[in-house]
């Protein structure tokens, strides 16, 4: 077929077709996806933006390898076309016309301008200047462009998957915060006067940077997919976004919540004088029963009863003055704390209430169970009998003189237990509770 050369054996006419076919779909492919990268939308954006910070130097690179792109592809070209003319000599192609075919198509027949060396790489190599060009080459060629194309889109598809997804969630949640801030300022959430207030300035302002940010420098907001090795594969880093987009919600309830205060104020201070009230009463009525207790219950422990809440009444008027004056957010936590320290005041009257009575109680469960079993002596026909008569107004006397010796009296009681049971043949067991 030819002479072997050092680079190998001549290509034969059947080889030469088959590559000349193959290479020429290659260059089809190739061109085709040139021109989609010129046309790609991130290309185009990140050529007219400002950049900063990695991206910047990205795009740098990208854009050397661009140049170099389209400067291989031109040499490709021009190789292939003539390694086309050559072969359209004639249809069997002559040893000379086969060796040069090999010679472009299979050998490092190309001669190219040397790639430039990585940034801060020295000019020189240690045994000379820089090489100012080198040979590779068709299949060497387009594995080198292959590379450079995965770096650049690598570039272009990862910005602009940045930019088709955070500006535009940003621009909507930003949107957000501007109907959030005008209900603030309805209700009186302003930035000094407010939690809710402050934390809606900082999120502003971390949206505003944020967007700035997404803007000029996208591929600091990329997350590289470990998984993928393909160009662009990854996803947009969200997490300064969703955290700004957690603390707006928080800061819309919050809102809400002194929205709902407003609407019914009126009915919880209204219920919070109905509470404080019954509280007033309570202690009211437990302090009638102490003196009652201390009058008429001898050698009796009665706990003191506190006076009414004086220091809840006084914030129950700041809470008027509050929605009077349209102060929204100081009326929100304080109706809060003023609910439940109401009702646990309420609680609490009703419990010393429960307290100063105890005595009373324990007389009027001795008289019930006093009048029970004279009623029992009396229908089995034993009211007459002496000694149940004695004990009965015995214990009678003590009930219900003042001041009565509950002790005293427990005992009396207990006596004519002791005798209706002698009476009637039976045993009694002393009720639970007895003294």
């Amino acid at each position: 077929m030819g002479a072997p050369d050092e680079a190998g054996p001549v290509m034969g006419r059947e080889e030469v077709d088959r590559a000349l076919a193959r290479l020429g779909a290659e260059h089809e492919a190739i061109e085709t996806s040139l021109l989609a990268l010129q046309d790609h939308a991130g290309r185009r954006l990140l050529e007219g933006a400002e950049l900063t910070g990695v991206t910047a130097e990205r795009w740098t690179a990208a854009e050397g390898a661009i140049t170099l792109l389209w400067s291989y592809f031109d040499t490709y070209t021009s190789a292939l076309t003539k390694a086309r003319e050559i072969r359209g000599r004639r249809r069997w192609p002559n040893g000379t016309e086969l060796a040069e075919l090999t010679r472009l198509l299979r050998e490092e027949g190309l001669t190219l301008p040397a790639a430039p060396a990585a940034t801060g790489a020295a000019p020189t190599s240690i045994t000379g200047p820089a090489r100012l060009s080198e040979r590779l080459g068709l299949e060497a060629l387009v594995e080198r462009m292959n590379s450079h194309y995965a770096e650049v889109l690598d570039v272009v598809a990862a910005a602009d998957s940045v930019w088709s997804a955070l500006p535009a969630r940003i621009d909507l949640l930003a949107a957000e915060l501007q109907r959030t801030r005008s209900l603030a300022q309805s209700v009186g959430v302003r930035p000094g006067e407010h939690p809710a207030g402050d934390e809606l300035e900082r999120v502003t302002r971390e949206l505003t940077a944020l967007r700035a940010q997404v803007v000029s420098n996208p591929l600091a907001f990329w997350q590289r997919s470990s998984a993928s090795s393909a160009p662009g594969g990854g996803r947009p880093d969200t997490t300064r976004y969703d955290t700004a987009a957690r603390g707006l919600e928080e800061i819309r309830r919050e809102i809400e919540a002194v929205l709902h205060v407003r609407q019914d104020a009126e009915a919880r201070l209204v219920k919070l004088r109905d509470v404080l009230s019954r509280a007033d009463r309570v202690l009211a009525e437990a302090r009638a029963a102490r003196g009652e207790v201390l009058a008429k219950i001898a050698a009796s422990e009665v706990p003191a009863v506190s006076g009414p809440p004086t220091a809840l009444h006084e914030q129950l008027r700041t809470a008027v003055d509050y929605r009077r004056a349209a102060q929204w957010h100081r009326l929100s936590p304080l109706l809060e704390s003023l609910e439940q320290r109401a009702e646990d005041e309420l609680a609490r009257a009703r419990e010393q209430l429960t307290a100063v009575t105890a005595p009373l109680a324990v007389r009027a469960e001795l008289r019930g169970r006093l009048d029970a079993y004279k009623a029992k002596v009396a229908r089995h026909g034993l009211a007459e009998d002496p000694l149940l008569i004695e004990r009965y107004e015995r214990a009678r006397r003590m009930l219900w003189s003042a001041p009565c010796d509950l002790i005293a009296a427990d005992q009396a009681v207990l006596r004519y237990q002791q005798a209706a049971a002698e009476a009637l043949s039976g045993p009694v067991d002393r009720p639970r509770g007895t003294r």
